[in-house]
């Protein structure tokens, strides 16, 4: 009984609702609840992702994942809810310091994946925890290089909807890991959660990791 007790104080808010993130604090064995901005119907709780002016992929990724721990913080005041801390992470891909954000569409998708054909980009993954009035966030960068597609192949990607919600139009962890010649970095961080930079912040809040 005093374990699971134990076990239950130690849990963290998931601001994301992104399925692989879930899947990577799994893995390492996070106990955490999900955090979803947009049900509060007292204010509106998204974050707008759009690009500033002359933003660069670093800039972008860190402002947007800083409002999305703080908006998350704010939440659990609104809604009265237990003090843990809120874990919140954004990704975006780089390529000639163009960023590449989700693809409304497959023709979107398709032009992005023509662009990273054949070359290498930056994949960053910026994580940050909040509690009360304090934020730490850290930031991964890795540089993924792509085979050369063909059009053929870029097209029976998109039949597979995988690029959907993702940043740079694909997803390494399923059949666009095909499409990966070179990785250096973190492969969990271009997934959308970088594992070793997410375990050193929980532990400056004092969550237990592995």
């Amino acid at each position: 009984m005093d374990l699971d007790m134990g076990i239950l104080q130690h849990r963290i808010y998931l601001c994301s609702q992104s399925p692989r993130r879930r899947e990577l604090l799994k893995q390492i064995g996070i106990n955490f609840h999900m955090l979803l901005l947009r049900c509060d119907p007292r204010r509106g709780m998204d974050v707008d992702e759009a690009t500033l002016d002359d933003e660069s992929a670093e800039t972008y990724v860190r402002r947007i994942c800083l409002e999305k721990a703080r908006t998350g913080s704010e939440s659990l005041r609104l809604r009265s809810l237990p003090p843990f801390p809120v874990l919140a992470a954004d990704t975006t891909v780089s390529l000639d310091g163009k960023i590449f954000g989700k693809p409304d569409n497959a023709e979107q998708a398709a032009d992005m994946l023509r662009q990273l054909s054949g070359r290498e980009h930056q994949v960053l993954s910026a994580v940050a925890v909040a509690l009360g009035n304090r934020t730490e966030m850290a930031l991964s960068v890795s540089t993924v290089r792509f085979v050369k597609l063909s059009e053929d192949r870029i097209q029976r990607y998109l039949l597979s909807g995988e690029f959907t919600d993702k940043a740079g139009a694909y997803g390494i962890q399923g059949q666009a890991g095909a499409f990966v010649e070179y990785l250096a970095g973190s492969y969990s961080g271009v997934m959308g959660l970088p594992l070793a930079e997410t375990v050193e912040l929980l532990q400056r809040f004092d969550y237990p990791t592995p």
